[in-house]
């Protein structure tokens, strides 16, 4: 089942916090709180309208039960309304929209806020069987950026071991990666002097120990960013590879918010829409080429609403590697002058829970700008997904 006239009136977003940086202090519900109260102050609309709301997160540890909940209540809408929390990995916001739209089209809703969060700054150690207690000897201290995160337990590799297994497949260069990782950068500098991202941005204000600072823009893009010093750095997860820290996503913090409804509600309501949703899937790959997850999701979608790669005016592929994105370009076959526009997670980072959502609201933002038709987000996820969504104007 395809959407029916379901819409996106509003989509805000936080800035992306570089890890450790001018985020870190916030919490994951933090950071949502401020993107739901964003959207819907935007919107002007009664958040006692709110009938549901869907946030991703992916690394929820130490967050309290149903994050989604405390970001509802803690951002003024009713507590009448329902909350949920969504873990698909890296395509959380994207599920969590899917999922808020159906919930429009099945009756069970009439306003739903949808989107992501994630504070992977503050992802906790552990200390494994500590419940138990131990009579002698260490105990080791576990990362659960890496417990929950940055290892697949079915393909028992590192996330970046299977982008090197892309890389090997479609013999990619390590230059082609390095090329592509400054061009991201490129694009989105580009993009913040251009004001591209203004749009979508909810600045906010941190108290600090100095006082207040505004944090307004993406944090993580580096400016001037070139092939040269992309080439300085080493291989990080297999002798003789080439998937760098630099040719990779950042680990960052950030949040989205969108608010949908039907065509008919927003016209009730008296707001304008910024994109109709047009189709989507999810699809399964071997966990080991997780990566190539958005080619079988982006043909279903494409079979199904009888759509060719050509009939998207831009595309949102999530780059969580380089290689990952040129290994799905080599079978997709994307215009690359209608991929990623305004740079991608290499220079704007993957908070994990965020990012599906991210790239939506960057996707609806950019094709108002640019008065583009249709749009495809699409992404990859770790333990072998691809999902794909399609939104069009007018």
């Amino acid at each position: 089942m395809d959407f029916n006239n379901i819409v996106i009136t509003n989509a805000k977003r936080t800035p992306i916090g570089k890890f450790g940086g001018g985020l870190s202090s916030l919490s994951a519900v933090d950071m949502g709180v401020h993107a739901v109260a964003a959207v819907l102050a935007e919107s002007g609309i009664d958040p006692a309208l709110v009938d549901e709301v869907y946030m991703g997160q992916a690394r929820q540890a130490g967050s309290g039960p149903n994050p989604a909940r405390q970001v509802t209540i803690r951002a003024g809408i009713p507590d009448t309304a329902v909350a949920t929390t969504i873990n698909q990995a890296c395509a959380s916001g994207l599920k969590s929209i899917v999922l808020g739209a159906q919930q429009i089209q099945l009756g069970q809703a009439q306003v739903v806020v949808a989107g992501g969060m994630e504070s992977m700054s503050n992802v906790p150690h552990m200390l494994d069987r500590m419940r138990d207690g131990y009579r002698l000897g260490h105990a080791e201290v576990i990362d659960l950026m890496y417990r929950d995160g940055f290892h697949c337990p079915l393909a028992d590799q590192l996330m970046g071991r299977t982008a090197e297994t892309l890389r090997e497949q479609y013999e990619l260069t390590r230059d082609e990666q390095d090329e592509f990782a400054a061009a991201s950068h490129n694009k989105a500098e580009a993009a913040i002097k251009a004001g591209a991202f203004k749009a979508e941005i909810s600045p906010i204000t941190i108290q600090g120990r100095k006082g207040a600072v505004q944090v307004d823009v993406d944090e993580p893009v580096r400016e001037g960013q070139n092939t040269a010093a992309l080439a300085k750095l080493k291989p990080v997860f297999m002798d003789g590879g080439s998937v760098t820290a630099g040719n990779a996503s950042g680990i960052t913090d950030g949040a989205s918010a969108l608010l949908l409804m039907t065509a008919e509600k927003a016209k009730e309501l008296g707001l304008t829409v910024l994109a109709r949703l047009e189709g989507f899937t999810f699809a399964g790959v071997d966990p080991k080429v997780m990566g190539i997850g958005p080619v079988p999701a982006t043909r279903a979608l494409n079979e199904r609403l009888g759509l060719k790669i050509e009939d998207y005016d831009l595309v949102e592929l999530n780059e969580a590697f380089a290689a990952q994105v040129l290994a799905c370009d080599r079978e997709l076959k994307i215009p690359r002058d209608r991929l990623n526009v305004n740079g991608g997670a290499i220079a704007l980072g993957h908070p994990i829970g965020n990012t599906g959502a991210r790239i939506v609201t960057t996707l609806a933002h950019a094709m108002k700008q640019r008065g583009a038709n249709r749009g495809l987000a699409t992404l990859c996820v770790s333990g072998g997904l691809g999902a794909a969504l399609s939104i069009v104007r007018g």
